[in-house]
C-alpha cells in the first residue's frame, strides 16, 4: 500500500496549476517529474521531461482554474495515480479548457515526483 495520501498529491496538482497561472510551469515539472516521466496532452502529444522544462515557461498563462472529483488510486509501495476533472481558462476570450486528469507519482529519494501525466478532453 502506498504512503502517498490524496491530500499530498492534490497539493502537488494545484502547485503545479500555480505554476502554470504565473508562467514558471517549466521550472516547476522540470523539478517534480521523474528523469523518464512524461505528459501525454490531448492534442496528441508525448511530452519528456526536457521538453516540458523548456516550453512550458514560454506557454500563455493560465489565468484560473478548477479541481474537483480528485480521487486517489493506490499503485503499491510508494506509487499512487491521482485522478481529477479541471477546468481552465485564459483571459483572451477563448473557451474553457475541460479534461480529466490522471498523474502517476512515485516517492524517490522521499518525496513525491510525477512519472506520468495525461488529460482526456470532455466533450459534452
Amino acid at each position: 500500500m502506498s504512503d502517498l495520501s490524496l491530500d499530498e498529491l492534490l497539493a502537488l496538482e494545484h502547485d503545479g496549476w500555480a505554476s502554470l497561472c504565473s508562467g514558471t510551469g517549466g521550472a516547476f515539472y522540470g523539478e517534480l517529474m521523474t528523469a523518464d516521466g512524461v505528459m501525454v496532452l490531448v492534442n496528441g502529444m508525448v511530452l519528456d521531461r526536457e521538453t516540458i522544462a523548456g516550453s512550458l515557461d514560454d506557454a500563455p498563462p493560465w489565468a484560473r482554474y478548477e479541481l474537483s472529483d480528485a480521487r486517489l488510486v493506490d499503485l503499491g509501495e510508494d506509487a499512487a495515480a491521482l485522478v481529477y476533472h479541471a477546468v481552465s481558462s485564459r483571459d483572451d476570450g477563448g473557451e474553457p479548457f475541460e479534461a480529466l486528469m490522471s498523474s502517476v507519482y512515485r516517492r524517490v529519494d522521499g518525496r513525491p515526483r510525477l512519472a506520468l501525466y495525461q488529460q482526456t478532453t470532455i466533450t459534452h
